[in-house]
């Protein structure tokens, strides 16, 4: 099993973090790692996930196990069949005493693949920081807008 985690700490409350973090039509415009994502975050739900870890680009179908409004959310995703390479993603909202959140992105690696997919994993590790940064910049610079 590998685990890759990042957190970042955002100067606004979950509410509003989880409202442009759960707004997937327009990840296109601010989301480096995960470009496109179709779909809702509701448990049972099937998602069609783009991801770019690094120069590559893939599209994954993994379904919603988690959700929780303004707190988090968890997919399971597979390659083929279970137990060849599988990933369980989660998105973490922790409300900090300063009215901020901590939003932590950390996915589960298990499988016969994970060994031989080091530098794809490497790559998502880095994916993860992007998307984290950038989330972090767009909501921050929308509240600063409109106080």
């Amino acid at each position: 099993m590998r685990i890759i985690e990042h957190t970042v700490e955002i100067e606004a409350p979950p509410e509003k973090v989880w409202l442009e973090f759960s707004r997937t039509d327009d990840y296109g415009e601010w989301n480096p790692f995960i470009p496109q994502l179709s779909g809702a975050f509701h448990v049972g739900s099937r998602l069609s996930v783009t991801i770019r870890p690094g120069e590559r680009q893939m599209t994954f179908r993994p379904t919603v196990v988690s959700v929780e409004r303004n707190r988090t959310v968890q997919w399971l995703g597979r390659l083929g069949v279970p137990g060849i390479f599988d990933g369980r993603h989660e998105f973490h909202l922790e409300p900090l005493s300063s009215g901020g959140t901590r939003f932590t992105q950390r996915e589960s690696f298990s499988g016969l693949l994970v060994g031989a997919l080091g530098s794809v994993l490497a790559d998502t590790e880095l994916g993860f920081a992007a998307m984290n940064e950038a989330l972090r910049s767009r909501v921050e610079l929308k509240l600063k807008a409109i106080r």
